[in-house]
């Protein structure tokens, strides 16, 4: 579709309302993807959810017994695998033809799943529709970060992408507060209790499917398929071209423009296989990046925030809170949780995304380690007949959780959905933030199976794991991942070019690079090619 049509919102709108604009869009679709993370939480607690799908009883007091816990975390973890089929699908398709095709056929394949799930009479129905849904959403997952940060300017880049996860965990605080509002039908007996919500996705998805068609294909795209003439006409709306603005939208598409052609020399090696171990990338060193996003998505799961959501019932319970007074505490973290968001906002692009991840880690293993020795504590409490103490000392745990929760929310939710999105060469963009989107599901659908189990025999202990590997994350980040804030999506082959994997070696050769290409416009790439790249890396060893 020509981007230059006039009821295109480029053709509406351009700078600084373009950009709200498209991260309204790309927004809605991360709201969704916070909302049908946030939901099943609510649906597990439905009686007749439960009832209806054979997972257990209710007893004489009205509390749900659940008797078939592998066939509940069957459930929940089969959308991760539905994720990791749909981030593979949608980074094959946004690659091949187009971001904007991509968010629409996103949007429709969650539409059947969200439309299968809620007329769900049996489980076996229930987990065809979760994993149909999850390939809905993995699609989204990795295509809209994608777009988003080609759309954006290298500047303002962390602050673009941190402005939709505060949206993602504000569809986390709706799925709450929606089913918490509908638990009280029938004394929680309704089947409204559960398929209103799982209902209540579609409105955003068919928001999302019908307007997503108006908004601007990213230009980066539209070079990689040779329609120039459209990318420059999109740029123009996005950067300006009047006073300070001239010429802009021209220096970056002649950066991209040159990007293409130097990649136009692997571009033959774009398969998932080839870019999982790197075969035929030669100095653009893809395996090496796939590994790093992978891993990142792994370690932000095992900062702990899937330990806390799953041990959090214990710690209230602790601290004495009767069960809706729990509920309003959960709630009122998740509100706190996004706010926290807001922070990552202003500081993702100040002071870069490794600081982000140091400081973040840092907070959160202290924050894990006082929640364990706390509910420790609260324990041997609650063993001694000591109700008081313990009631104290759950409280203290449940400070802890909502301080957890609001280092999380400001550091580690963003960058590793951010880091990936920035870091690979333009002819596998697509499928590069979907191997960031693989490690997220391969973690989350392991961790929501495994978690209960762990839970049961270890109890508290979890939670020094996860203190552990807070600490853990410190040097990997510090050895292996470069900085990506304030430099161009251009810029990042040569920040990857070095054959050592160490930050250090990869910051110094960059350097080396900068420094040969003096006078180039935005970025290093103009009048490059591989071979070059091999010759200059060769001459840094020698140094």
């Amino acid at each position: 579709m020509d981007q230059r049509k006039s009821w295109m919102v480029a053709s509406k709108l351009e700078k600084r309302k373009l950009l709200i604009a498209v991260n309204c869009l790309a927004g809605l679709a991360i709201l969704f993807f916070g909302y049908d993370q946030g939901m099943m939480g609510g649906v597990n607690e439905s009686n007749d959810y439960i009832r209806e799908m054979g997972l257990g009883y209710i007893d004489a007091e009205g509390n749900p017994v659940i008797t078939r816990t592998l066939l509940q975390g069957g459930i929940v973890s089969v959308y991760y695998l539905g994720t990791l089929l749909g981030c593979l699908l949608g980074g094959s398709v946004g690659d091949r033809y187009g971001r904007i095709i991509t968010i629409g056929l996103g949007a429709a394949w969650a539409i059947l799943g969200a439309t299968l799930q809620c007329s769900a009479q049996n489980h076996a129905w229930m987990i065809c529709a979760r994993l149909v849904n999850g390939v809905g959403t993995g699609i989204l997952n990795a295509i809209v970060p994608a777009w988003a940060s080609e759309i954006s300017e290298h500047t303002s880049r962390g602050q673009f992408i941190a402005i939709e996860f505060t949206l993602n965990i504000f569809g986390v605080v709706i799925a709450y507060w929606l089913e918490y509002a509908v638990s009280f039908m029938d004394n929680g007996w309704s089947p409204v209790r559960w398929r209103f919500p799982i209902a209540f996705q579609i409105i955003f998805l068919l928001l999302l499917l019908l307007i997503c068609w108006a908004f601007p294909e990213s230009p980066r795209w539209l070079c990689k398929v040779g329609r120039n003439d459209e990318a420059l006409f999109v740029l123009e709306r996005l950067r300006g071209k009047q006073g300070t603005d001239a010429g802009k939208a021209e220096a970056e598409l002649n950066d991209i423009i040159s990007v293409v052609e130097l990649e136009k020399k692997t571009a033959k090696h774009t398969t998932y296989f080839h870019m999982l171990f790197g075969l035929g990338s030669e100095k653009l060193h893809i395996g090496r990046r796939v590994q790093l996003v992978m891993w990142l998505q792994i370690m932000q799961d095992w900062t702990g925030i899937a330990g806390i959501t799953m041990f959090g019932p214990t710690i209230f319970g602790i601290a004495g809170f009767t069960s809706t007074k729990a509920q309003w505490v959960s709630g009122l973290n998740n509100i706190f949780y996004m706010f926290s968001t807001l922070i990552c906002v202003y500081t993702l692009d100040r002071i870069g995304r490794r600081w982000t991840l140091w400081w973040g880690a840092t907070g959160q293993a202290i924050a894990m380690f006082l929640v364990g020795a706390f509910c420790r504590l609260g324990l041997n409490a609650t063993a001694s007949g000591d109700a008081h103490a313990a009631s104290q000392w759950g409280i203290a745990a449940a400070s802890m959780v909502y301080l957890y929760t609001f280092i999380f929310g400001a550091t580690w939710l963003t960058v590793p959905w951010l880091y990936p999105a920035e870091i690979f060469p333009l002819h596998v963009r697509a499928k590069g933030n979907a191997w960031g989107v693989v490690g997220w599901s391969i973690a989350n659908g392991s961790l929501t199976l495994a978690l209960p189990y762990i839970v049961s025999a270890i109890n508290e202990k979890l939670l020094y794991i996860f203190g552990a590997c807070n600490i853990i994350s410190i040097p990997l980040v510090w050895a292996l991942y470069p900085e990506s804030s304030q430099r161009t999506l251009e810029e990042m082959d040569f920040l990857f070019a070095s054959d050592s994997p160490w930050v250090w070696d990869a910051e110094r050769n960059f350097a080396l690079l900068k420094e040969k290409n003096t006078g180039m416009t935005t970025n290093i790439h103009a009048g490059f090619d591989v071979e070059k790249i091999q010759d200059l890396s060769t001459t840094h060893k020698e140094i």
